[in-house]
């Protein structure tokens, strides 16, 4: 198993900002200390190229973040402010998946601890997103031959808006959002499937839909490789989540994507996504869940 990490890239944010930029780093720890992951199957993520973001964003919002020249209003909608570590960090995020993709063609699995982006537009970033991890190596896999067609499941809390915009035109990656009706963004875009879940949703009710939407997405897609947002803010202890799902919840629908893309022969990259718990424990306890069902089922 491989997994690609993004926390030797340091970024200090200010007193009191609501992104848990500390959970990265401690998260590979733990998945270390709990035998989870071994340290020879995690590797720093590189920097992803040039040309492989220039595939999927506007060249001019790309070159202004890279230079530190976007204007403040668009820094404020991506909700960080600029530091060149902030820019070491969001091109490792970005590589690591574009790194964990290229991995997963042969060994099946691949995650990065880190991305899941899916809230950056082509030509702007939002929601702690600048660019889109997930459409970035899902382009890369069309350019390069290497899948003629992609499936992304986002199951986080928040709907894939970004991600469903930049493929809207795109037959070949198809892209399904299941996510808090009335939560984050409040304008939704459209993706190829999108399951809008009410306030307060818990275990039972999302594995049915998931069970059912998942096969769905298959069917309609018939996809040769996929990527998995798996963020972790349907926890009910999570602060921006709203839905109710218990860690045994998240666990089991982890497990069921997993094994789908097993079962299926389909190689699947695992992003981290979001997960905003305050205190972080149940964040950290759900992202180390994935990395068990995912040991569970590749091995």
């Amino acid at each position: 198993m491989r997994v690609f990490y993004t926390d030797h890239h340091v970024v200090e944010l200010p007193e009191g900002h609501r992104f848990p930029m500390h959970k990265y780093a401690r998260l590979r720890r733990e998945l270390v200390a709990r035998g989870v992951l071994r340290e020879d199957e995690l590797e720093p993520a590189p920097a992803a190229p040039l040309e492989a973001l220039l595939a999927v964003h506007d060249e001019s919002y790309v070159r202004g973040f890279l230079a530190g020249e976007l204007e403040r209003k668009v820094m404020q909608r991506i909700g960080f402010p600029w530091s060149p570590s902030l820019v070491a960090r969001t091109l490792a995020s970005a590589g690591g998946t574009l790194a964990a993709a290229r991995t997963a063609l042969d060994a099946g699995f691949a995650g990065v601890l880190a991305g899941g982006t899916h809230h950056a537009y082509r030509a702007e970033g939002s929601g702690f997103c600048v660019f889109n991890d997930l459409a970035i190596a899902a382009a890369d896999l069309l350019a390069r031959g290497a899948a003629q067609r992609v499936l992304i499941v986002d199951l986080d809390v928040h709907q894939g808006d970004g991600t469903a915009s930049i493929f809207a035109d795109e037959p070949r990656v198809f892209t399904f959002s299941m996510h808090g009706e009335r939560n984050f963004p409040l304008r939704k875009q459209v993706s190829d499937l999108d399951v809008p879940l009410p306030d307060g949703t818990a275990d039972a009710r999302f594995l049915e839909l998931l069970d059912e939407h998942l096969s769905a997405a298959h069917e309609r897609s018939r996809p040769q490789f996929v990527l998995y947002q798996g963020g972790v803010d349907p926890l009910a202890q999570d602060k921006l989540g709203r839905l109710a799902l218990t860690h045994a919840g998240l666990a089991e629908r982890d497990q069921r994507v997993f094994g789908f893309a097993r079962e299926r022969g389909l190689p699947l990259v695992a992003t981290l996504g979001g997960g905003y718990a305050d205190p972080i424990d149940p964040t950290i306890e759900a992202h180390l869940n994935t990395y068990r069902a995912a040991r569970a089922v590749f091995g």
